[in-house]
């Protein structure tokens, strides 16, 4: 039974089941443990939570008062009920739609605790200890509510990754594209989590691949990819030894790599044979991973992407699913830089109803060949500024060499 306490009360011995608050601001990157160390009472008191929840079927309950209570009078009072506290289910509302650079701040925040976290449950599975999977399920929460308010700035933030962080920041940008692919799917709110949830696990196997060539900063010889290939069944495994038994991420972590002609791994599936679920990961897992810097490669523009992805999708992937991606991410992605009729270059902040009409940035003429001052322009909209502007191509970010250029539409 579960008892709500003050974080006075802690003490070792007891069963931590939650903490009360966000999982960003936990001092933990998981729950659900026996406090044996003073330290961890400490680290939770210096959070600044004054609550938490703990599991007296599992570890030890707040000791009940052992003399009874006498009131002024001399009369004497009941002893305090220790029968346990039940959990009360709250009904949270829905975050309500925000503005992308509104949004920026707090997807930051929430990439940066959610990558800590996905680090975490890879070194956990390393040492081949059971994975935490009711954690992962709060932080796909957390996703899933950025994503609601504004999809755009989590996607896009997931996307810029450093050569040291890339696999678990893949993992992260992947539960985003998947929450928002399940949107644009009219999937139902549980089959949203799963889908987010299966997103974060999927490639949880490359915990167990050799360092070596995880990290090899070149191209993989055919006996490396071998070995590569075998990381969605070696998720499949932790999964399952950790108690898992959800099937979507189960699927989804199994068959991702499969494509609908057949050529995909471990087991060439084809066609219906495979998931709607594994479908979607398979076209969140491609989009991500060649967007992003590799140590080998830098990654591809946005845009250029979506393009190249369209080519592969007749033998790849399923049609209907990669529409709705599009759909969910736009034709030129946010961060997409574009030339304008104008020949002025913008970059790409925030989708708007039309795919072909964005929200952009100006800042540079291709004309005079320099910088001009900034400007928002959202061309779906016919204002005196918009007329007659409109996207005419879109632009290879890395050829052009601009400086700092993630943060024009990122921030800082």
């Amino acid at each position: 039974m579960l008892k709500k306490i003050s974080v006075d009360e802690l003490k070792t011995g007891m069963f931590l089941q939650s903490l009360c608050g966000s999982w960003m601001d936990h001092p933990f990157w998981r729950t659900k443990f026996i406090i044996n160390d003073t330290r961890d009472i400490q680290k939770i008191i210096d959070s600044g939570i004054t609550e938490v929840w703990i599991n007296i079927d599992k570890g030890i309950d707040v000791h009940p008062p052992t003399k009874p209570m006498i009131d002024d009078g001399g009369a004497e009072l009941p002893a305090a009920s220790t029968k346990p506290v039940e959990v009360i289910n709250k009904i949270i509302e829905k975050p309500k739609a925000t503005q992308t650079s509104d949004e920026m701040q707090r997807a930051a925040k929430i990439c940066a605790q959610a990558k800590k976290s996905v680090k975490s449950m890879f070194e956990e599975a390393r040492m081949g200890r059971a994975i935490a999977a009711d954690h992962a399920g709060e932080i796909v929460q957390e996703i899933s509510y950025s994503v609601m308010r504004n999809p755009n700035a989590i996607i896009n933030l997931a996307r810029i990754k450093n050569a040291d962080d890339y696999t678990y920041m893949h993992s992260v940008a992947v539960c985003a594209l998947m929450v928002a692919l399940s949107h644009h799917l009219n999937l139902d709110e549980d089959q949203t989590h799963e889908a987010g949830l299966a997103g974060l696990l999927h490639d949880l196997g490359k915990a167990n691949m050799p360092t070596d060539i995880l990290l090899k900063p070149g191209k993989l010889t055919v006996e490396e990819f071998d070995v590569m290939k075998k990381h969605p069944e070696e998720g499949h495994r932790i999964l399952q030894e950790s108690g898992f038994t959800d099937p979507v991420p189960l699927d989804v972590i199994l068959h991702h790599h499969e494509r609908i002609d057949g050529s995909g791994y471990p087991h060439g599936l084809k066609g219906d044979q495979i998931s709607i679920f594994a479908k979607m990961g398979a076209v969140c897992d491609v989009y991500d991973a060649i967007t992003s810097n590799r140590p080998y490669k830098a990654g591809w523009e946005p845009a250029d992407s979506i393009k190249r992805m369209g080519e592969w999708c007749e033998q790849q992937y399923d049609k209907a699913v990669f529409q709705a991606f599009v759909s969910s991410v736009g034709i030129y992605p946010v961060g997409s830089l574009v030339r304008l009729a104008s020949g002025r270059l913008a970059v790409v902040m925030e989708q708007t109803k039309s795919l072909v009409a964005p929200k952009v940035k100006v800042f540079y003429s291709t004309k005079s060949k320099s910088y001009i001052p900034t400007e928002i322009l959202d061309l779906s909209k016919p204002t005196i500024d918009v007329k007659g502007e409109k996207i005419v191509a879109h632009e290879d970010a890395n050829k052009w060499a601009f400086k700092n250029f993630n943060e024009m539409w990122a921030g800082a």
